[in-house]
């Protein structure tokens, strides 16, 4: 079961501009092949083929715990989306031509389909698929494969961080850069722990340090690249027989953290007339209250 938090892992500041290109690029970070929509059922499937879950459970305890991380992780990123859409057309009426700007933006799918708001899809549109998870009921094989996934979702972020100055997609990706460096020591640290093989000498992969990420420096600075967040209140308690030792990077020691990150809020993203989004005028409004009113014998 997972207990949900109305708050988002970290505040996201206020979009200043709109810029739907840049949601459009940053959509390959929630629905890409290595998306977060791909780390998340990655290891939420493996997790629950699991075998052996007793006999290995530092293991089990390691992927079910960074599955409920990832929850939050594409959270943040859809957030993200919807900030930068935010402000990319204007109310009027449908003979001016209201939503005229987003027929020249990448990704018009944002603005037929979901009301500007994030499509489960990659940068150039394609849904994302369950063929991008992998879960083999191998635990080396599995182990393996996460570890490549977020390397691989490591270069993908610095890319976009590349592409686009909107600092909105800039902050999420510095969190995650910084979250997601986690998650490839920890499964670098399993791997270690299963085969004895120490392939933190690999990294970081691609060969730069986040703290060239100005976005992303802040948070390593906060020490939030040697925390394993524990989303339980009473289980996974043996992370910390992997997740433990230096950091392969600074050598500081990496520590699991019971406590939940303090996050901040989560946007409440205005009504777009020209969306018909939520399409609830206020004469409705006053009776969905009215009902509401009633129901609870007010």
């Amino acid at each position: 079961m997972f207990k949900r938090i109305d708050r988002l892992l970290i505040p996201l500041p206020e979009s200043k501009y709109a810029d739907a290109n840049a949601a459009a690029a940053v959509q390959e970070l929630l629905g890409g092949k290595f998306g977060e929509m791909s780390t998340l059922n990655n290891y939420m499937f493996q997790s629950f083929n699991f075998r052996g879950k007793k006999k290995l459970k530092p293991f089990y305890d390691l992927v079910a715990n960074i599955t409920a991380e990832e929850f939050g992780h594409v959270e943040l990123v859809t957030t993200a989306i919807n900030l930068c859409l935010t402000g990319t057309t204007f109310p009027g009426d449908p003979d001016v031509t209201p939503m005229q700007h987003g027929k020249d933006k990448r990704n018009t799918h944002h603005f037929i389909a979901t009301a500007q708001t994030a499509v489960v899809a990659d940068s150039m549109g394609r849904a994302w698929t369950g063929d991008n998870v992998f879960s083999s009921g191998n635990l080396i094989m599995d182990l393996l494969h996460n570890f490549f996934l977020e390397c691989g979702a490591r270069t993908h972020k610095m890319r976009v961080y590349e592409m686009t100055e909107h600092p909105v997609a800039r902050e999420m990706i510095g969190y995650l850069l910084v979250r997601g460096g986690v998650h490839i020591v920890a499964y670098a640290r399993a791997l270690e722990m299963a085969t004895g093989v120490d392939v933190t000498k690999m990294l970081p992969i691609p060969n730069l340090s986040n703290k060239a990420f100005s976005a992303a420096k802040k948070f390593e600075d906060q020490g939030l690249h040697l925390k394993l967040y524990r989303f339980s209140d009473d289980d996974y308690k043996d992370l910390s027989k992997i997740w433990k030792g230096p950091h392969p990077e600074d050598g500081r020691p990496l520590v699991v953290e019971d406590k939940l990150p303090t996050g901040g809020p989560v946007p409440d993203l205005d009504e777009l007339p020209e969306e018909f989004a939520p399409g609830i005028g206020q004469a409705e409004f006053m009776e969905i209250l009215q009902r509401l009113q009633r129901s609870a014998g007010i």
